[in-house]
């Protein structure tokens, strides 16, 4: 069954109430990559898709952390009026929309958080498997703690409650330059955060499968003991 938006934002504001699905198969496939945005970004090279931001750009809040999973998006704009009665960040509506094992995807704004401790936890709860953010996002020991990762550009304690307006839900952002469109597959890890089209994660994991075999084979001659001479050669 659809879900319904919550009523938080005017109806216009949605693009889509259900994302396309990507086959679980392929999504457990890019999981059992061993250097997960590495070889997602090699991949992408070789099928001339342009996705991949830096993990110096967009940074981990958990080290640890490796996300693998479809984009809810959400568009967010500064607010020019400074009306302290209402929030004006609507990414509930995303929180409300998102199945278990999605990414909220976030274009924001720097300096002003777009997300905090409570919509963290939201997150956690509806079973996302985290968050990137190109904007501020503030209390991370909170959203560590809980165990739901964010990937943002800045930290900042500002609230965005009066100072950002959310315009659009599952609709095509903008993060770090690089268009995402809801449904899109989302691989993160501390190194980096790529975007991978929606139509494209197959042809994707394909090539990715194949250089994680090649570059498996190469370090067990390695091992081996292969003379370097011949080892270049492969």
């Amino acid at each position: 069954m659809a879900k319904t938006p919550l009523g938080r934002l005017d109806p216009r504001a949605f693009g889509m109430l259900e994302l396309p699905r990507i086959d679980p198969q392929i999504l457990d496939g890019f999981r059992a990559l061993g250097d997960l945005t590495g070889t997602t970004s090699d991949a992408m090279d070789e099928c001339r898709i342009t996705g991949v931001v830096p993990g110096s750009t967009l940074r981990a809040t958990d080290a640890r952390a490796r996300v693998v999973g479809q984009a809810v998006t959400v568009l967010n704009q500064r607010r020019e009026a400074s009306e302290r009665k209402k929030s004006g960040l609507g990414e509930i509506e995303a929180h409300n929309l998102a199945e278990p094992g999605d990414v909220l995807v976030i274009q924001g704004i720097a300096g002003v958080s777009s997300m905090g401790g409570v919509s963290a936890s939201v997150g956690k709860r509806q079973g996302e498997a985290g968050a990137i953010v190109d904007g501020a996002v503030r209390d991370i020991d909170h959203s560590r703690g809980i165990g739901y990762p964010v990937w943002c550009s800045s930290v900042s304690p500002i609230t965005g409650k009066w100072r950002i307006q959310t315009v659009a839900i599952n609709r095509p952002v903008s993060i770090c330059g690089i268009s995402v469109s809801p449904g899109d597959l989302v691989i993160a890890d501390e190194v980096g955060v790529c975007f991978v089209p929606f139509e494209r994660a197959a042809e994707v994991l394909a090539v990715a499968q194949r250089l994680t075999k090649r570059e498996a084979d190469r370090l067990a001659k390695l091992d081996s003991g292969m003379p370097l001479e011949e080892w270049i050669k492969l």
